[in-house]
């Protein structure tokens, strides 16, 4: 009976879903989500270039209406979904960044850091739901465990980006190009040679973040820095600008909701339904 209460109150502030809290993967979600990757690095760089304190402060309370507003409906809508996202590329940079340059990190350091918390995070989801795709967050804690895992894929990436741009001394356009040749390997294994789906998502999803981020730093950096100069600030603003008429059109469209035979073809995406269906063959 005690617990009663306290169920009643975290169902208030974050109720259980009424349908699936992320969207159908479309040909706009990756455009969508690189370029959320390259305008997160562009704001984060922004922000930085001022007042750290007053930057960080942003950043954070970003990421704080996000995550309310995200976790605060119950299925998804482009809107709250993108703007967590978006959030999070420009928080999720900011922590690689500090790690870097105020605790001393190196990149291959911080690299290896996020690969290490994105594979634990993998393993508690997989070990705690028995599946990661993404048509099974229809829970509050599979929805815990997705945004755990988008948080790290933005870190690492931005930590990897860095270091291939820097370490390995490609520079940031050539680390950009090597970004998008890897990101078509799961493409082809997966509708040539049968790469399991999930799988293949989530391997394109983690190499979006070093993709978009070398290319946000080849376009804003000064040239000095091998980039073309253009100023973080400015790209940031064409990147958000472009980022809201994507949005814009799938809330206006709803062509990237999931349809409802994803949430009820696999029972171990819904804890609901009774054991024996066939699986789901996607995502």
């Amino acid at each position: 009976m005690s617990s009663a209460p306290g169920r009643r109150w975290v169902d208030a502030i974050w109720p259980e879903p009424l349908a699936a809290k992320v969207p159908e993967i479309t040909f706009l979600f990756w455009v969508i989500k690189i370029l959320t990757t390259c305008g997160g690095e562009a704001v984060s760089d922004y922000l930085a270039e001022g007042n750290r304190l007053v930057g960080g402060a942003v950043e954070v309370g970003l990421l704080a209406i996000g995550l309310v507003w995200q976790f605060r409906t119950r299925r998804y809508t482009a809107a709250a979904y993108w703007f967590l996202a978006y959030a999070i590329a420009i928080f999720g940079t900011g922590v690689s960044d500090a790690l870097h340059l105020f605790v001393g990190i190196p990149y291959a350091g911080t690299t290896l850091l996020w690969a290490v918390v994105l594979a634990l995070v993998f393993w508690l989801w997989y070990r705690s739901e028995g599946t990661l795709s993404i048509h099974s967050i229809v829970t509050r804690r599979r929805e815990a465990y997705y945004w755990a895992v988008v948080f790290a894929t933005f870190a690492l990436g931005t930590a990897l980006g860095d270091f291939t741009a820097t370490v390995l001394g490609l520079g940031y356009l050539a680390s950009g190009i090597m970004f998008f040749l890897i990101i078509l390997i799961p493409a082809v294994a997966w509708s040539r040679f049968g790469l399991n789906a999930v799988a293949a998502f989530w391997f394109a999803y983690v190499v979006t973040r070093p993709l978009g981020a070398s290319f946000a730093d080849y376009l804003g950096r000064p040239q000095s820095l091998s980039g073309l100069g253009l100023g973080s600030g400015r790209i940031a603003v064409i990147v958000t600008v472009l980022v809201a008429i994507g949005v814009g059109y799938l809330a206006v469209t709803r062509r990237d909701i999931q349809p409802p035979q994803a949430l009820t073809a696999d029972p171990r995406m819904n804890p609901q339904i009774a054991p024996g269906r066939s699986p789901h063959r996607g995502y």
